[in-house]
């Protein structure tokens, strides 16, 4: 973005808001994303085809499919979290949709998890009840082929493309602070997985192996579940204006401290401390400063703080700084 475009939002005390608004990294990393997305979801739908037509009773083929299929949702809600969050401030959302994100981040979070409890309720099941699948032949140009086969090569094709556009959503979530597109990663790692854990499963069977079918599926299950959990419990907490965390839910985010010792060198002010709001992309800062007993507090300084917090980061989407008697604890980062 040009230095025009940054003057032009800083003199607007961080008010703007949308897609517009975001920096040249950040928009070439949204661009970027919304093409693999729309890719994503190209090789979804070919795989959520060919999988069924091969699945047969297959307990981890039936799996895959479901997986499949539930991995449209990710991407699905990202595409439209994008394009809701964009949406200019009004009366009735004066805070802006940014929003949206954090929704698209719990339909990710809750199709990942669903996914997870399936796999790991229709694998365990079959262990339990001794179900032998059944894999006939089928014929193909003249010729008799088990069906198995090509179980192998759908399911092997199948996890290419997950594979790479997994990994390619990484650089770009993290550059957005996307949780959406990180939850979908964490998706595509699952579908790789699941392709990879049903080929074993279906040699297995090749080999008299009856059961190994249902164990690699509930194997990779339980990763799943474990993805899933941490994503639907960070997506609740960000909706829930918990302290903001990485774009990966690891640590609490590195902006919380500088905003705290930007607040620590203000010279009029004795005590400091900030609420942090995760809106999806962006925050909401709310910064409260205990005045020195006789300094003159005026609007010119707090404007002052607000301008240097605006400019900490393009994250930082809204600012309000207010002097208070005394600071919460709560307001202060670990």
């Amino acid at each position: 973005m040009s230095a025009e475009r940054d003057d032009d939002r800083r003199s607007r005390g961080a008010s703007g808001i949308g897609r517009d608004d975001l920096p040249d990294d950040q928009r070439a990393a949204l661009r970027r994303a919304v093409r693999l997305e729309w890719a994503t979801l190209a090789v979804l739908v070919v795989t959520v085809a060919a999988v069924y037509a091969v699945s047969g009773q297959s307990q981890a083929m039936k799996a895959a499919w479901i997986e499949d299929s539930l991995s449209l949702l990710p991407p699905i809600a990202f595409l439209v979290a994008v394009r809701i969050a964009r949406t200019p401030p009004s009366a009735r959302f004066p805070y802006g949709r940014h929003r949206a994100v954090g929704i698209g981040h719990l339909v990710a979070a809750v199709a990942l998890l669903t996914m997870g409890a399936f796999l790991v309720f229709d694998s365990a099941t079959g262990l339990v009840t001794g179900e032998r699948p059944p894999l006939g032949v089928v014929e193909i140009g003249g010729r008799v082929v088990w069906s198995g086969w090509l179980m192998i090569v759908v399911m092997g094709l199948s996890v290419i493309g997950p594979f790479f556009l997994g990994r390619m959503k990484a650089a770009p979530a993290e550059t957005l602070h996307d949780k959406v597109l990180y939850a979908d990663a964490d998706m595509n790692r699952a579908d790789w997985k699941t392709g990879l854990a049903t080929i074993v499963g279906v040699l297995g069977i090749a080999v008299g192996l009856w059961w190994a079918d249902a164990v690699a599926a509930l194997v990779v299950s339980v990763s799943i579940v474990r993805d899933g959990w941490s994503n639907l419990r960070g997506a609740i907490e960000g909706l829930a204006d918990a302290r903001p965390t990485r774009f990966d839910g690891t640590d609490p985010h590195p902006l919380v401290y500088r905003i705290d010792d930007l607040l620590a060198g203000v010279d009029w002010a004795d005590d400091h401390g900030a609420r942090v709001r995760d809106q999806g992309h962006v925050f909401h800062v709310e910064a409260f400063l205990v005045p020195s007993p006789g300094r003159e507090v005026t609007v010119e300084r707090l404007a002052d703080v607000r301008r240097r917090l605006a400019e900490l980061s393009w994250k930082i989407e809204d600012v309000v700084v207010t002097v208070v008697p005394q600071v919460h604890d709560a307001h202060r980062p670990c």
